[in-house]
């Protein structure tokens, strides 16, 4: 019997990061239909890049498993708190990421 499992990225907006479709399967492991899998890649790609193997099903079968390239080192996930990332300092000086991207967009033409 398949059961839905619903994932939630601790280091991202878990609105934005939310895969419904993922089901644990018997024998299987974390397994998400191809449709879904399409529309959430770069979230399974984390996934993958953090230690999880995917089982892509069409039909109901298993069809393809994406997993890690090389060893199964797991991302160090940050774990810090709010209260840590205001007593960094905030940047005053040299180029700011707005003057970065425009200039990387400018470059580029659009």
């Amino acid at each position: 019997m398949k059961t839905k499992k619903t994932l939630v990225y601790p280091e991202h907006d878990p609105q934005a990061s939310v895969l419904n479709d993922a089901v644990a399967m018997p024998g299987v492991g974390l397994a998400i239909p191809v449709r879904a899998a399409k529309a959430k890649l770069s979230a399974l790609l984390e996934l993958v890049a953090g230690g999880q193997e995917v089982t892509i099903t069409s039909d109901g079968k298993p069809k393809a498993v994406l997993s890690p390239v090389g060893g199964s080192k797991a991302r160090k996930v940050f774990t810090g708190t709010l209260e840590q990332l205001q007593k960094m300092p905030m940047q005053t000086e040299g180029p700011f990421a707005e003057e970065i991207i425009r200039a990387d967009r400018d470059g580029r033409g659009w």
